[in-house]
């Protein structure tokens, strides 16, 4: 059984022993060892909302984490089944202290996590992460006395959400609404179910076809929306029943498209194509991070904006789009970022602001997507001994390819003049994770195995 540390928050496999997997004892210890940071953070603020998806161990770690906050002398806002996007609004509506959200996001179901939220609704940054875990490892935290001891209120905070992504000045409901679109989706039967319905039918979208929408945490197939793991709804939309399919993941935080012919419209192409319109009304800045595609440079390019890449992850992205102004940003999984709503990625929002500029574009979702520069993106995986000195692996690539243009910001990029390559060490596995893109997907193995070899010293 596994149980995963970070600055993000805890995770882990469900049973096991106290330390192994996620358990009791180590949700209680985490639990506590938040409410520590977040009192020392803002000690006049008591509340901490809690949101979780539709796993099967849900309901256990949500009991165990409010009874925890409570113990410790917070009140609990328990909005219960929500999005991570939801959970994050939530926390601002509030005014709460911070935020957990109980969600392994696209794990398999026997993992679950804890992801830890500031009083912004956003990901704890590196200091306070690591605050968090010396805490915890510690255990230097104390619980309230009876008469201090917190309480805990019910609320559904989907109509919120759903309004707030309503009020955002480019969302065309009008337009969405007279393009009378059929819209196939697939939710792995977690509170995606809840929540996709309820913004499609607020913006107007009549016919749906729902797949895998009762949330009760059974996925029906590997919960990533990959290629591979869609097959069921690409066969449908090959059928001509709809114009377009989205898939989420467990927490509704990635959004993937499908095409009217079936096809994948690509993950990465998620946060392209919803920038290219946010860009052709708000011209200006973009951030993603460096393992996403070349396109995003190229659509901000076209609008007269300027692009940055930001380490790998939610919270280096936002860091990144606050110092650049960026107008949207995201990552190539499929997560879009629009500050106008908040700064986090957003299922919901990506599907308001899509169909809005489809519905202007008057395209089919194919012809969408051929208007967007075309690259392939291979990942790859170097596997790792406890040996293995991956730091002298980074160095010696670096070197080798000094001439090129080379960030070093995490792991190390290598910018080509037909494509890139990004190895970085997985914080999660003992893995060495490697990236590349070109024009085509032989090109971009291609470039992932010269250095693969370099690495292999070949």
């Amino acid at each position: 059984m596994s149980l995963v540390k970070s600055i993000s928050g805890i995770r882990g496999t469900i049973g096991g022993c106290v330390g192994e997997g996620l358990n009791p004892v180590d949700i209680v210890r985490f639990t506590a060892a938040y409410a520590t940071q977040r009192r020392a953070a803002l000690p006049q603020n008591r509340k901490i909302v809690v949101g979780r998806d539709a796993r099967l161990s849900g309901e256990m770690v949500d009991h165990i984490v409010c009874g925890t906050l409570i113990g410790m002398g917070y009140d609990v806002v328990n909005i219960g089944l929500a999005t991570t996007p939801t959970t994050e609004l939530a926390v601002v509506h509030e005014q709460a202290a911070g935020g957990i959200i109980l969600t392994a996001s696209h794990n398999p179901k026997q993992w679950n996590a804890l992801k830890l939220l500031n009083e912004h609704g956003e990901f704890l940054n590196d200091a306070e992460g690591k605050g968090v875990l010396a805490i915890a490892e510690k255990e230097d935290f104390t619980f309230a006395e009876v008469d201090d001891l917190g309480h805990i209120t019910h609320r559904d905070y989907l109509p919120q959400h759903v309004q707030d992504v309503l009020s955002l000045k480019l969302v065309d409901v009008e337009t969405i609404r007279a393009r009378n679109f059929t819209v196939a989706i697939d939710c792995v039967n977690s509170v995606g179910g809840l929540a996709i319905p309820a913004i499609l039918r607020a913006l107007g979208v009549e016919n749906i076809i729902e797949l895998n929408c009762t949330p009760n945490g059974r996925f029906p197939h590997n919960p990533e929306p990959l290629p591979q793991h869609l097959t069921e709804i690409s066969d449908l939309l090959r059928s001509g029943k709809a114009d377009v399919g989205f898939v989420v993941d467990p927490d509704v935080d990635r959004l993937a498209i499908i095409c009217e012919n079936g096809e994948m419209f690509g993950e990465e192409y998620t946060l392209v194509s919803v920038a290219d319109y946010v860009l052709t009304h708000t011209p200006g800045n973009t951030v993603s991070n460096m393992s996403s595609t070349r396109a995003l440079s190229d659509v901000t390019v076209r609008h007269g904006g300027s692009y940055s890449a930001s380490a790998v992850g939610e919270v280096n992205v936002v860091a990144e789009m606050k110092r650049t102004g960026a107008v949207i940003g995201g990552e190539g999984n499929g997560g879009v970022i629009y500050p106008e709503c908040h700064y986090g990625r957003d299922a919901l929002v990506g599907i308001a602001l899509f169909l809005s500029h489809l519905a202007h574009q008057n395209l089919k979702v194919s012809q969408l997507r051929r208007t967007y520069p075309e690259y392939c993106i291979s990942k790859n995986r170097i596997d790792l001994t406890p040996d293995t000195d991956v730091d002298a692996i980074l160095a010696r690539v670096k070197d080798l390819y000094r001439n090129e243009r080379v960030n070093d910001r995490d792991g190390v990029k290598i910018d080509f003049a037909d494509g890139w390559v990004h190895l970085r060490k997985s914080n999660t596995e003992p893995i060495i994770r490697v990236y590349s893109e070109a024009a085509t997907m032989d090109q971009a193995n291609a470039l992932a195995q010269r250095v693969i070899d370099v690495v292999n010293g070949k």
